[in-house]
């Protein structure tokens, strides 16, 4: 089930966020505004506004680019395409990342984390430099479900400064700009350059090591590793049928529910604020001194808990991991 690339797990590196402070190699063309990893429109749109006031590609100035990451499961009731979504409403000068495409192709498994190699040609693709700032986001109609992939899976490979925009549907309601159409204005990729980067496997957990996790489930001594899902408590339970036809629902032993829904405001799908996410960890006896690991059915909504635990301060990031691939 584990990529190619996923070989070692050694402790996982802390998640660093990047403090406002101002680039000394660019220092003349805008300071870095964005200071926490979940960011609210009002943030991501005065950070926009400093960007350098050239032509996309232009200028070697760092910039603050919006990253649509809509994603949606196969048995959508109404069919939809995140590349669909991005055309019908996205936030000017955004991109698209489609997390169907920057991916381990060489996996049977649908979303197992790409090579370094494929993330920096995609990230060529998409005209991004290692010194720019990324923005992910959803959807307007979800709000939070699959951007928090897409800034994990650059933060695997180490870019320096990746947010989520908490989100795109608040984003549409307090009037801030949008555009619609095809997007065509994106740099060559030889304006972007991106360096093949390092991949931290300290933020990944294989099957491997999740089956070792589950068979020693129970038994005294064990490490005590948390592993919480984020599928629906149907599906948890083995009641409703997972997404992916032949595919059986149920749990890995000793695994805790937090479907998606629980960590979102039910009006405007945003995450909870930061005490209400404690309290719902608490609820559920997660334990913050024990390690943690997110799944869900592929790996994508198990980065919106590990993004909830980052908002809610809950627990070391040093110990929260992610088991790519997951239920799948």
């Amino acid at each position: 089930m584990a990529s190619a690339a996923l070989r070692s797990f050694p402790r996982a590196t802390t998640l660093k966020l990047i403090k406002p402070t101002t680039l000394s190699r660019h220092s003349q063309y805008r300071t870095i505004y964005l200071s926490s990893y979940i960011v609210t429109p009002k943030e991501l749109s005065n950070a926009l506004a400093k960007n350098p006031k050239t032509k996309i590609g232009d200028s070697t100035a760092p910039r603050v680019i919006p990253l649509c990451a809509s994603w949606f499961l196969p048995n959508d009731p109404d069919s939809r395409k995140g590349l669909q979504v991005f055309k019908e409403k996205r936030i000017p000068t955004a991109r698209f990342f489609d997390i169907d495409t920057v991916k381990d192709h060489d996996s049977k498994y649908p979303h197992m984390l790409p090579t370094a190699e494929v993330f920096a040609k995609s990230m060529e693709n998409l005209g991004i430099r290692k010194d720019d700032e990324v923005v992910v986001y959803d959807s307007q109609e979800i709000g939070i479900f699959s951007a928090p992939r897409a800034a994990w899976t650059f933060r695997v490979f180490g870019h320096p400064k990746i947010h989520i925009l908490n989100n795109f549907r608040l984003w549409v309601e307090q009037g801030y700009p949008t555009e619609s159409g095809e997007h065509t204005d994106i740099p060559s990729r030889a304006t972007s350059n991106y360096p093949t980067p390092s991949f931290d496997p300290g933020m990944v957990v294989n099957f491997a090591e999740m089956k070792d996790i589950a068979k020693d489930y129970g038994k005294e001594g064990a490490e005590g590793v948390q592993v919480l899902d984020a599928r629906s408590a149907g599906r948890f339970a083995g009641t409703e049928p997972e997404p992916r036809p032949g595919l059986s629902s149920g749990h890995i032993p000793g695994s805790i529910n937090i479907p998606v829904p629980e960590l979102l405001d039910p009006k405007t799908k945003t995450l909870l604020p930061r005490d209400e996410l404690r309290k719902v960890f608490k609820s559920k006896d997660i334990d913050p001194t024990r390690p943690i690991i997110s799944s869900c059915g592929t790996g994508v909504t198990a980065a919106v808990i590990d993004a909830a635990l980052e908002a809610a301060e809950y627990g070391d990031s040093s110990t929260r991991r992610i088991y790519d691939g997951s239920w799948t």
